[in-house]
């Protein structure tokens, strides 16, 4: 059992920054790869961001390329997103998650993560 808590959000202007923390629970986070996914509303869950277990692999939607930066620290059990250059575009409720099944194409896919945090709002305004 993994337990998530994200943190870090907040309301900022149009190309301000935020840096987004989910901190696990348990002693098995560095063999779970992780995601930041974003839902604004009446939208579907996207990912946003993918690392694998040590770090060494990343993958980001197109939309976040070059503004948001993915990263971990296994002996913190925190999984980070930082975004920078924010446009009123990337409103949403962040959600990290945690997949156990390693890193790779499937992890574009929300029901491939096997535990969820509860999601910080991350308001954009122009």
């Amino acid at each position: 059992q993994v337990q998530l808590v994200e943190s870090g959000g907040g309301l900022v202007q149009a190309g301000g920054s935020l840096r987004l923390s989910c901190a696990a629970s348990g002693r098995t986070f560095s063999t779970y790869a992780m995601g930041w996914f974003r839902q604004a509303p009446r939208k579907e869950r996207l990912l946003v961001a993918s690392i694998s277990s040590s770090g060494g692999s990343t993958y980001y939607a197109d939309s976040v390329k070059g503004r948001f930066t993915i990263s971990r620290d296994n002996a913190k059990n925190t999984v980070y997103l930082q975004m920078n250059s924010l446009k009123p575009e990337d409103t949403a409720v962040y959600y990290c998650a945690a997949r156990s099944t390693g890193w790779g194409p499937r992890s574009i896919i929300p029901t491939q993560y096997d535990y969820w945090g509860q999601g910080t709002q991350v308001t954009v305004s122009s």
